[in-house]
């Protein structure tokens, strides 16, 4: 669906992207995980044809992204951060005109204003509506027109845990359709729930890609933590996954039954990014 190949691209005369090179196949979520500022949103624009003056070649489902026209964006959905409904339409004159701009078939209005919960405030001005409801409702302006391709940027930024949670679906909903979802984002956990490969950018450069999970095992290996009681006092013992056959005291608790507890950890996606890259996502 998406092959960049040695991709640069400068707003000044130094260079803010260099040399990147990735692709993304056919129905799969790929995330940008880095700092504000490290190139993410910039290599969406490129994506959708915005910054056409780049190095390199950028093929997005066949066409290089410099020469999109009007069949290359029948074809795109894009949902950026900064709001593109007009305020004194309600919610399903925004979607009405939306449409219209598209010559493809449309999807049903009404069912997707349920599907992000919103179908009873269908006929409210977006003025009236909260940041929450605003996201939920741009999300769905990017669907109208049944894109087979879909670009995302901070997708559950400010919504509460409940309406986050609706969004995800949604997004996984249009994966389960085949639809390839290209987003953004700061949150490592919504990136290791939704996410079939992941990039790490700073700096204008991929420092790491993989699948959430590979990342993860591949920096480091969960670890087992277990507990048991020894004279009237609580102990814990540690011992790494792939080691716990060969951990004289765990096999011995096991054999006694004398576990009060065990558990498995592993690093975060977060802590990974800081191991790769030395940087918080601040």
């Amino acid at each position: 669906m998406i092959d960049i190949q040695k991709l640069t691209f400068s707003y000044t005369k130094q260079p803010f992207i260099e040399d990147m090179s990735f692709s993304v196949g056919d129905g799969e979520i790929f995330g940008f995980l880095g700092p504000s500022g490290a190139g993410k949103s910039t290599i969406q624009k490129i994506l959708i044809g915005m910054l056409p003056r780049y190095g390199g070649s950028v093929t997005v489902n066949g066409t290089e992204a410099r020469n999109a026209g009007s069949a290359f964006y029948e074809q795109i959905g894009v949902d950026f951060e900064y709001p593109t409904l007009y305020e004194k339409l309600t919610a399903r004159q925004n979607l009405r005109f939306f449409s219209s701009l598209y010559a493809s078939k449309k999807l049903d209005i009404d069912a997707l204003l349920a599907s992000v919960g919103l179908l009873k405030d269908g006929d409210k001005k977006v003025s009236d509506y909260s940041k929450g409801m605003r996201s939920r409702l741009g999300f769905i302006k990017a669907l109208i027109h049944n894109p087979i391709l879909l670009f995302l940027d901070e997708p559950t930024s400010g919504l509460d845990p409940n309406n986050a949670r609706i969004m995800k679906d949604c997004i996984l909903a249009q994966k389960a359709k085949g639809v390839t979802v290209v987003l953004t984002t700061h949150n490592m956990e919504d990136a290791a729930e939704l996410c079939d490969k992941v990039a790490f950018i700073v700096d204008g450069k991929v420092q790491a890609l993989d699948q959430p999970h590979k990342l993860i095992m591949q920096r480091g290996a969960a670890r087992l933590r277990y507990t048991w009681m020894e004279k009237n006092r609580e102990q814990s013992g540690f011992c790494a996954m792939e080691q716990t056959a060969h951990d004289e005291q765990l096999q011995k608790l096991i054999a006694e039954n004398r576990l009060t507890s065990i558990h498995s950890s592993e690093p975060t996606l977060g802590d990974i990014f800081m191991d790769v890259t030395g940087r918080k996502l601040q």
